[in-house]
């Protein structure tokens, strides 16, 4: 496993395409980088990477107000009466930025649309049976994949509420893996605290013109406890043992 010898300590910098983790020795960099990360993943870094260097061009206003809201505005946040300073990892930033191109500036709808940033032909559409689409964010343990579930939770809801004609909803579902990750993410999302209170998920009233915090009406339901829902937003979670039927149960 190799680390190029630029890489940053820091979480919190932003990375170059050219010099990301990958699976082999330093001294195949040269020779087989793209060749051993995951098809799709070169070509998009790349092409993020230019979004993001030219301030979000071709995203719709939603989105570039969230962005720059989230990544590019200073946030102090208070905890047991202290004030620091918050930040996304970057590999938090560079999800949202990845879904947000995908979406706004690229328009993708299925699993063509995705094929087309694969240069290495590894993949075809044969391999995937479903119509649907689907973004497959892959992130290490310790990452923050509950707080990138709330900014694409965010993202979407806001999308759907100010853009006309959005493809974006703002129903959500969230499955966890087990009741151990069932019970922290509700922990985290439990009175809606990850985006009013632990982290600068909602921009301030007022920011570019919108009222971001009034207009996020959610309501949370758990399993088979389920209320009556909101007209205007809902997030319900539940574990991945709910989905299966029948037989498909697993121990």
């Amino acid at each position: 496993m190799a680390l190029h010898p630029n890489f940053p300590e820091s979480p919190h910098a932003i990375l170059d395409p050219a010099i990301r983790w990958f699976p082999a020795d330093e001294a195949l960099r040269s020779t087989s980088f793209e060749k051993l990360l995951p098809p799709l993943v070169p070509e998009l870094r790349k092409q993020v990477k230019k979004f993001r260097d030219n301030g979000y061009e071709g995203a719709t206003q939603t989105s570039k107000s969230l962005l720059n809201w989230w990544f590019k505005t200073p946030h102090l946040v208070q905890k047991e009466n202290v004030s620091s300073e918050f930040k996304y990892f970057f590999s938090q930033r560079e999800a949202l930025e990845t879904i947000v191109y995908l979406v706004d500036v690229k328009k993708v709808k299925d699993k063509y649309d995705l094929i087309r940033f694969d240069n290495s032909g590894a993949v075809s559409p044969n391999m995937f049976d479903e119509t649907w689409k689907r973004f497959v964010v892959k992130m290490a343990t310790g990452a923050g994949k509950t707080k990138v579930i709330s900014l694409a939770l965010a993202w979407s809801f806001f999308h759907k509420l100010y853009e006309e004609n959005s493809p974006m909803a703002r129903n959500f579902l969230v499955i966890a893996p087990n009741i151990i990750v069932l019970d922290r993410i509700f922990k985290d999302f439990q009175g809606l605290r990850i985006f009013f209170k632990d982290d600068p998920v909602l921009p301030s009233d007022g920011f570019d013109g919108r009222d971001w915090r009034s207009d996020f009406q959610m309501d949370l339901h758990i399993q088979d406890d389920v209320q009556i829902t909101n007209p205007i937003g809902n997030i319900f979670l539940t574990n991945i043992h709910r989905v299966y039927s029948g037989n498909d149960i697993q121990a």
